[in-house]
């Protein structure tokens, strides 16, 4: 459905400067975009496409030193640059709403739900106390979350990434805007968690006339929920059109390329391994959790419960499912970053699981990880050289060595020998992911952990980052853990996948095998969830 009617946010020649070492002039260069009363407009591109600073040009909230140069950006007939703080302070929340992609770092840790619902009441005045407490659980109750008056008095600990996003689409709608800003609300949500808030976000707009500018990297997710879509290339404007014409259709070479990155469904076909040694074996992994929930006073979880599988070398396994279903969990029991309850652990003929963490110290260097987040997960203080290295160096080998190991390695996941002396702020995401390959495979691993490895990065980006991964397994023989939530990524690199639900693996077969005849009704159910599978094959 496309609304008509005079539009909602009009950008007319919009250009807006980056500061003076930035490595490009401009973030946005004469952008014009509208957005009609109940449309879904989704803007897409590659990080640094300028995106997001589209969305914070619209709420007043770019960042210091970067302005606008140019340009006009009228809501509802109201010019916004020429609006002062009061003015803007009083256009967000009230005209605006927006859902910024991690809801964890926006909700206040140390405030109950109610609080700060009745916070944006409070902030423009509207309302009595008794009518903000009423409103706070209607508002509960029409985003889907359950038991609205329990929720209310939660702290945002206490709630599932999907129920903490929910919770920030409810503020975003409670003074029922005129325009919704989502700025990659679903990037870390699992699919099923995603199609929930996709389809909360739709029913709402066509329920109430909201416009919807909806940022993105995920051609899933544009499939799903687009009427229209621009596609920004380097702060410019390269195309825009209709959903269907975009995505079936797209004239822009970059718009192809994009296109072109998005993981198939269809599995490639599988690799000869019969007759390669097992490199991982897990034998009945248990590990529960226990402490205060939400609803009850204590209560324990099983994340893993009698988890088993193999992986031989060449291999890789998926391991997905919905947040909580214990994926991580099972990896870092694998690791043993955390301890297991029970079960076994073998990594080759070494019984990993049953050795103490003194004993187990010389031999970590055989599996290692690659976390979801390299910049967190990178010494910001070290160079790369000195990240890379460093782990064989604690192992005994020469620094000299482990150097020249280090500019191999990094030459060989597509980084220039001159990044060894760089920090890992100096590079994007994509790169800084390359890093930590390296780094995991400076220590001559048998087997790889990938959690999440390419969950937060643009199409493009995690397309190449899939390519190196299948390389470096091939020319290695690595045996890959590959957790993910994503079924597009994990139909593309992983040769057979299991399905965990609640701390259990309630499926596990070839790949192919599985997406083509799912046995298990929650597999079918993940399958069904992923975003754009009516528009995309």
């Amino acid at each position: 459905m496309t609304a008509s009617g005079a539009p909602v946010l009009a950008i007319e020649g919009l250009s807006i400067g980056l500061p003076r070492l930035a490595d490009r002039q401009y973030a946005i260069r004469d952008l014009s975009l509208s957005i009609a009363p109940g449309e879904t407009l989704c803007v897409v591109g590659e990080s640094g496409s300028g995106k997001s600073m589209t969305a914070m040009a619209t709420i007043g909230l770019l960042p210091n030193g970067v302005e606008v140069l140019s340009g006009s950006i009228r809501l509802a007939g109201t010019e916004l640059l020429s609006l002062d703080e009061a003015g803007w302070c009083d256009l967000r929340g009230r005209q605006v709403g927006t859902v910024f992609q991690e809801p964890m770092t926006s909700l206040n840790p140390v405030m109950r739900i109610a609080d700060q619902i009745s916070e944006t009441f409070r902030a423009h005045g509207v309302l009595t106390q008794a009518e903000r407490e009423r409103r706070t659980l209607e508002l509960l109750a029409e985003v889907n979350l359950p038991h609205p008056e329990q929720i209310a008095r939660a702290y945002p600990h206490e709630l599932s990434g999907g129920q903490r996003q929910r919770v920030m689409i409810a503020m975003a709608l409670a003074l029922e805007p005129k325009l919704l800003i989502a700025d990659e609300p679903t990037t870390a949500l699992d699919v099923t968690t995603q199609a929930q808030v996709l389809r909360l976000i739709d029913n709402l707009r066509r329920k109430k006339g909201t416009a919807v500018l909806f940022i993105t990297h995920d051609f899933g997710v544009v499939a799903e929920i687009a009427d229209r879509v621009a596609v920004l290339q380097h702060g410019r404007l390269v195309e825009e059109g209709t959903a269907d014409q975009v995505l079936t259709r797209p004239a822009h070479p970059y718009t192809k390329r994009l296109l072109a990155a998005v993981p198939s469904l269809v599995p490639p076909p599988p690799k000869a391994l019969e007759g390669e040694p097992i490199l991982l074996k897990v034998d009945s992994l248990t590990k529960t959790y226990g402490g205060r929930g939400l609803f009850r006073k204590s209560r324990q979880v099983q994340a893993a419960d009698a988890v088993s599988f193999s992986i031989r070398r060449g291999e890789t396994l998926g391991l997905v499912g919905e947040s909580g279903s214990g994926k991580s969990t099972v990896g870092r029991c694998v690791l043993r970053l955390i301890e297991p309850d029970g079960g076994g652990i073998t990594v080759g003929d070494l019984p990993f699981g049953r050795l103490s963490q003194r004993d187990l110290r010389p031999h970590r260097r055989r599996i290692q990880i690659v976390f979801q987040d390299p910049f967190a997960s990178l010494n910001p203080r070290r160079t790369v050289g000195h990240i890379v290295s460093e782990g064989p160096i604690m192992q005994g080998e020469k620094p000299e060595a482990a150097l020249a190991r280090a500019k191999d390695l990094i030459e060989t996941v597509g980084l220039p020998a001159q990044a060894l002396d760089r920090y890992p702020h100096e590079f994007s995401g994509g790169q800084r992911q390359r890093i930590g390959i390296a780094r995991a495979l400076a220590m001559r691993p048998d087997v790889l952990v990938a959690d999440e490895a390419v969950s937060a990065l643009d199409v493009s980006v995690q397309a190449e980052i899939l390519r190196l991964i299948r390389n470096l397994q091939e020319e290695l023989g690595l045996a890959i853990l590959f957790i993910t939530h994503d079924l597009r990524v994990a139909a593309q690199i992983c040769d057979r996948v299991a399905v965990m639900q609640k701390g259990r693996i309630v499926e596990m077969a070839e790949t192919a095998q599985l997406f083509a005849a799912p046995r298990d009704p929650y597999t079918r159910q993940l399958l069904a969830a992923v975003p754009g599978t009516h528009r995309m094959t």
